[in-house]
């Protein structure tokens, strides 16, 4: 079989496996490819037939190989040893210029020649004292962590860590040094940021030093370590090689956990808030089911006493746990919701809304938690989706043996406000307005908001918001369609100049307002500002007192929150 001239052969990335990832639990080397126009069924058979001879003539006869067939291609993926994880992507990636040579008619490569230089990087690359010490912890159910520089057992205040070319003799270890923390992970499309912030102020309730890593910022205690994104692998080993962590809250994003796979391999517990469709198109992840696979990968780090928290007021989440047998804790806003009477029924944990309570169960007993509206950051009841994030917590929570009284202290202790929750829901008194600010960037996410900004009465309503430019246009108008259901006075449609991501400046505002003209949306109700601060000076100076104003914030929120926090009211 060959190629067409119009079909599409193309590579799209390769790289390691350190973690249980989506196809399997090894670690190992990932191929994506992208395919059009092609029988994909002969590309699958060439693939295999020079993957396995390739790795026949390596050596690797003990190492095997798997695929994962998607809409656009496959991702095939080769076993390594995980002081070979290099040379497996290098051994992957020639396998694959082969299989698309042969297929397109094209002379092959000097695949031999490349072997025998692939064993020479090879020797290079392995590390036995690594692999040693790894089997070794695993004897002794010692966690290991290990990267290019460094290993790690233990966590916490009970970890010792050497570089990875200097490790000691397996007799110098003391294995009984070395204990595990609590750990947790939590995932989903929206909501792991505030899941993360909020359970860790329930830790520090109960006394305890937690950590966190999240898509804004690695902390422990009171002390940001650093900003940027930490929820992949890198963000969860500097947490758990700090001393001073003694419980950790992991922000697994999808992006990690499809590049690599998950940063653990054993937590105690782990929260799914929900899927809903984001991102789509990456890592042959192309619809909301795929999706909902990817996160749940998390199951595979618990073991038969963890406990993995689930939402049963999300359809997609409903679906994909039916393929598990984890210990599960459900959790709804609805009491009568019927996985939370099955749970009821069966003993076994739930945590639910009674008659504006938060209710956790477990084992027939019923224990009431605190009043909804007396937590800040649901705002009254209002913001739906903080009531879901503190049911999630709560069960998060009380699978990791964290007390009532922590519970309660956390939720009442933790603010919508600016230096609690960054970016999420903030509240701000100004003008005589509520004016709130949220970095939602999705369907689902911006809905939320909208809705509880629709709980808040007000004389009118101002809505900000912007666009990533690599949103498709039909995206674009259906993001642009979640804040029109705000039913605003006054929309100001931004340009995010920071993320066009292929875009022409201008471009996204533009289609945004053509859109909402399209959809009877008078001109004179839409205002375009070039940056999400001048956006933001717009809709103040377009405010009388009780009126709403929503501000979606992608980029500037430091400028935004410090100019709100200085406005002379």
């Amino acid at each position: 079989m060959s190629a067409s001239a119009s079909s599409v052969i193309e590579l799209d990335e390769v790289r390691r496996l350190t973690g249980p990832n989506l196809l399997w639990d090894r670690p190992g080397a990932i191929v994506d490819v992208l395919l059009t126009g092609v029988d994909k069924q002969a590309v699958l058979k060439h693939w295999q037939t020079w993957i396995e001879r390739l790795l026949a003539h390596f050596g690797w006869e003990n190492e095997t190989h798997i695929y994962r067939e998607h809409e656009y291609g496959f991702n095939f993926a080769i076993s390594a040893p995980v002081d070979a994880l290099y040379t497996a992507c290098e051994l992957a990636e020639l396998a694959w210029h082969c299989c698309a040579n042969e297929l397109q008619n094209i002379a092959l490569p000097q695949w031999q020649q490349r072997l025998n230089e692939l064993k020479v990087e090879l020797a290079q690359e392995r590390n036995p004292q690594l692999l040693a010490i790894i089997s070794a912890a695993e004897h002794h159910h010692v966690s290991c962590l290990f990267d290019d520089d460094e290993l790690s057992l233990g966590m916490g205040v009970n970890q010792d860590r050497w570089p990875v070319r200097e490790l000691p003799d397996l007799h110098q270890i003391d294995w009984r040094e070395y204990k595990d923390i609590p750990c947790a992970l939590i995932t989903g499309t929206n909501g792991k940021s505030t899941c993360v912030r909020l359970a860790s102020q329930i830790a520090k309730a109960q006394g305890m030093c937690a950590g966190v890593t999240s898509t804004d910022f690695i902390r422990v205690g009171d002390e940001i370590i650093d900003h940027g994104d930490y929820s992949g692998p890198g963000g969860a080993r500097m947490l758990l090689r700090d001393k001073r962590t003694e419980l950790a809250f992991l922000e697994v994003a999808r992006g990690g956990i499809l590049r690599r796979g998950l940063p653990v391999t054993k937590v105690d517990a782990a929260l799914i808030t929900n899927v809903a469709s984001d991102h789509l198109g990456q890592y042959g992840i192309n619809t909301v089911e795929e999706l909902a696979e990817a996160k749940f990968v998390v199951a595979k780090a618990l073991d038969e006493n963890g406990v993995l928290v689930l939402n049963a007021d999300n359809a997609l989440v409903i679906e994909q746990s039916k393929k598990l047998d984890n210990t599960l804790c459900w959790f709804s806003l609805d009491e009568f919701n019927p996985l939370i009477q099955q749970q009821i029924g069966k003993g076994e944990r739930a945590v639910f809304v009674r008659s504006n309570e938060l209710v956790y169960h477990h084992r027939g007993t019923f224990e009431a938690i605190c009043k909804v509206s007396d937590i800040p950051m649901t705002l009254q009841g209002a913001a739906e989706h903080n009531i879901q994030n503190a049911l999630g917590v709560v069960g998060l929570s009380k699978a990791l043996d964290l007390s009532n009284n922590a519970i309660v202290s956390g939720l009442m202790s933790f603010g919508s406000n600016a230096q609690d929750n960054p970016g999420r829901g903030n509240v701000y008194q100004l003008k005589g307005c509520q004016v709130i600010v949220d970095f939602a960037h999705n369907e689902h996410g911006m809905k939320a908001v909208v809705n509880m900004a629709r709980q808040m009465p007000a004389k009118k309503y101002i809505a900000m918001f912007g666009h990533a430019g690599d949103r498709s246009d039909q995206e674009l108008y259906a993001l642009t369609d979640a804040v029109l259901e705000l039913d605003a006075a006054l929309y100001i449609p931004v340009e995010v100049e920071k993320y066009l991501r292929g875009r022409e400046l201008n471009e996204v505002s533009g289609l945004v307002k053509q859109h909402m003209l399209h959809r009877q949306i008078p001109a004179q109700h839409i205002q375009l500002a070039g940056s999400a601060l001048e956006g933001t000076k717009l809709a103040l100076e377009h405010a009388s007192p009780g009126d709403v104003i929503l501000l979606f914030v992608l980029d500037e929120r430091e400028q935004v929150h410090k100019w709100l926090s200085n406005f002379p009211d």
